[in-house]
């Protein structure tokens, strides 16, 4: 009998793999006991804030207003997952509002608009996560936006180099009005809802072909934006989606090398790129040059000890990009070794919640958007973390759920969308 186009296009019936491994999801978790530690935490934390704000200036309302908006919000959405969309599993949710509750008392240890800017794009995160749970939660309903997502991303693309302008040597922000706008991080979400939607037929030629000139795109337009952190981001991304998808280890290593040899003539033909990299392992000679903020970011982050000195205590604030290059060194110095001990564990807590729904998905659309998700958070610390710390060149991309910036708190709950089992 002849197998309608429907269902060859998403085969989703129940798998020898989801019987054996149960999805994560039906297993519960008491989040409620969960939730009073992190609650506990994060007033103390706001209120350290406030007292140490409150010393040197008048107190501001703003501040105070985006911790009292964060605190009964955060209970909201986990109350409205668990008794209205059914979610039982809520471990990777609690891990994600404790990091954006410590992100939030790190941009108000700065200004206060930064703490009600961070706490407003913490809503918006949140609807977004609950917006791309339900589209989706059907894999007919994916695919059928999967060409309108691919457009949108390349037209934000697009907006992006013909409306930006270059701060910081870089061209991915769109200002309007008082806020701004950075592209690069909801096309991360599109790259991989269409990769792992057009990867479900990645037997047929065409499909290859369609999603390898979406990807050329996409990192072709951030090369022209000089965001090279993002583009190697992508890059990974696209590298674990195809093989997820064929297991041909010959295949990606000839797109790797093809890369590595796009790299080289990148860099003899922009030498500037160059420039970048140049301070690499060498920030110690020049202290007072390029290796400014990662020097200062050693110095201060380990005189924070195992305890902190108290979110708003701090002095690496004071320098440039603190609250986003070098927010791990904020939380270093502020909250101690032993909370930024904690923050790369709920990040790899994450990654294996993921990955233990991925083996038991009813699609491999899920277990592919589970795994390139999971993977892109865990490379995206991984380069800011080691970045900051000299172990790695300094890329500029963000600390997931705590450096400073809306784009980016929308993109990684977005993220956390996509690592939910089906």
């Amino acid at each position: 009998m002849k197998r309608s186009r429907k269902t060859e296009a998403f085969p989703y019936k129940t798998t020898a793999a989801a019987v054996r491994y149960p999805v994560a999801a039906a297993r519960s978790f008491p989040w409620l006991l969960a939730m009073l530690p992190v609650t506990l935490f994060q007033l103390l934390s706001f209120a350290s804030v406030l007292l140490r704000t409150a010393e040197q200036e008048p107190p501001e309302p703003g501040l105070l207003l985006a911790f009292l908006c964060y605190l009964p919000a955060e209970w909201l959405f986990l109350c409205c997952l668990r008794f209205f969309a059914g979610q039982r599993s809520l471990a990777p949710e609690v891990m994600a509002l404790w990091l954006t509750g410590i992100s939030i008392a790190l941009c108000g240890s700065i200004s206060a608009e930064y703490a009600w800017k961070q706490a407003a794009a913490a809503g918006g995160g949140m609807l977004l996560y609950a917006i791309l749970l339900f589209v989706t939660h059907n894999p007919d309903r994916a695919m059928a936006l999967r060409p309108a997502v691919a457009f949108g991303a390349v037209a934000l693309l697009a907006g992006n180099l013909a409306l930006a302008q270059i701060t910081n040597g870089t061209r991915n922000w769109i200002h309007i009005g008082g806020f701004s706008l950075q592209p690069s991080e909801l096309v991360k979400l599109a790259f991989i809802f269409v990769g792992a939607a057009t990867l479900e037929r990645l037997q047929r030629t065409r499909s290859i072909t369609r999603y390898l000139v979406f990807a050329m795109v996409c990192v072709a337009a951030l090369f022209l934006m000089r965001d090279f952190g993002a583009a190697l981001l992508f890059f990974v991304v696209f590298l674990l989606i195809a093989f997820l998808r064929s297991g041909d280890l010959r295949a990606i290593a000839l797109v790797c090398a093809a890369a590595l040899m796009a790299a080289a003539l990148v860099l003899l033909f922009r030498p500037y790129v160059v420039d970048r990299f140049r301070s690499f392992r060498h920030i110690w000679e020049t202290p007072y040059g390029k290796g400014f903020q990662q020097t200062r970011m050693l110095i201060y982050a380990s005189g924070g000890g195992l305890l902190g000195l108290g979110p708003g205590n701090g002095k690496l604030k004071d320098v440039p990009a603190a609250s986003t290059d070098l927010a791990f060194g904020m939380l270093c110095e502020e909250w101690g070794m032993v909370i930024a001990f904690l923050v790369p564990l709920c990040y790899l807590g994450m990654a294996i919640y993921a990955l233990r729904g991925a083996r038991g998905a009813r699609s491999s659309f899920y277990s592919i958007a589970a795994v390139s998700a999971a993977g892109l958070l865990l490379f995206q610390a991984a380069l800011n973390i080691f970045g900051s710390t000299d172990l790695l060149p300094m890329t500029g991309v963000t600390l997931p759920f705590i450096s400073r910036g809306g784009s980016s708190m929308l993109c990684v709950w977005g993220l956390l969308a996509f690592m939910k089992p089906r």
